[in-house]
C-alpha cells in the first residue's frame, strides 16, 4: 500500500514538472506566465517563444502523462494504468513546482492514452490535426478531439470500463480548462493558428 501511494505522488510530481517554464527560462529567459494566456502548456509557448519550444513543451507534456501511466510496470504494481495518468494529470494542472498554475491539460491527457491506448492515442491525434486545419483554433480542435475520444472509447474499446471513466473525466476537465476560450470562439476574439492561416 505505500509503495502505490508513492507511486501516485510521484506521478503527480512527474505531471508537475512545469516544461513550458522550464524551457523558457533555460532556453528563452523567459517566464512564459508573463506572456500570451499565461499558461504553462504548449500552445502559449508556440505563441511566446516559437515553433521549436512549442513542440519540446508539448513533447515533454506528453510524455509525463506516458511515463506516469507506465509507473505499475516500473514497480510492477498490479494496477490500472489510468490511475496514475489522472494523478499526472492533476499534478499537470496544478503543478507543486510552479504554484499550482499549470496546463489544460490536452498534452499530458495525450500522454497517458499513449501508454495505455496507442491507437487511440493516434487516432484522437489525427483528429485534433483534421480539426486544427479546418478551424485554425487550438482549443477548439483539443475539445473535439476530447469528445471524440469519449464516443470512441464507448463505442469501440470493447466495454472497456474504466477507460470510458477516465476518457470522460478527461475530456470533461479539458472542456472545463478551456471555458474562457469557449467565450472568446463564441465572441470570435479567440486567436488563430498563424502559420496554419493563408491570410497570414
Amino acid at each position: 500500500m505505500v509503495q502505490i501511494i508513492l507511486c501516485m505522488i510521484l506521478a503527480y510530481l512527474l505531471g508537475s514538472i512545469p516544461s513550458g517554464l522550464i524551457i523558457g527560462k533555460v532556453f528563452y529567459k523567459t517566464d512564459i506566465r508573463e506572456h500570451g494566456s499565461g499558461n504553462l502548456g504548449g500552445t502559449n509557448t508556440f505563441r511566446t517563444l516559437g515553433v521549436k519550444a512549442g513542440l519540446a513543451v508539448t513533447l515533454a507534456d506528453i510524455l509525463k502523462g506516458t511515463l506516469a501511466a507506465y509507473l505499475p510496470h516500473i514497480f510492477h504494481l498490479d494496477l490500472n494504468e489510468l490511475i496514475f495518468g489522472i494523478f499526472a494529470i492533476i499534478g499537470h494542472t496544478y503543478p507543486i513546482f510552479a504554484g499550482f498554475r499549470g496546463g489544460k491539460a490536452v498534452a499530458t491527457s495525450g500522454g497517458v492514452l499513449l501508454c495505455y491506448a496507442p491507437f487511440l492515442f493516434l487516432t484522437v491525434l489525427v483528429v485534433f490535426f483534421i480539426s486544427l486545419f479546418i478551424t485554425k483554433y487550438v482549443s477548439l480542435s483539443s475539445m473535439i478531439a476530447g469528445v471524440f475520444a469519449v464516443i470512441y472509447a464507448i463505442f469501440l474499446m470493447d466495454r472497456d470500463i474504466p477507460l470510458i471513466i477516465v476518457v470522460f473525466f478527461m475530456a470533461s476537465f479539458v472542456v472545463y480548462r478551456h471555458r474562457a476560450n469557449i467565450k472568446r470562439i463564441i465572441n470570435k476574439t479567440e486567436p488563430k493558428v498563424k502559420w496554419l492561416s493563408r491570410n497570414h
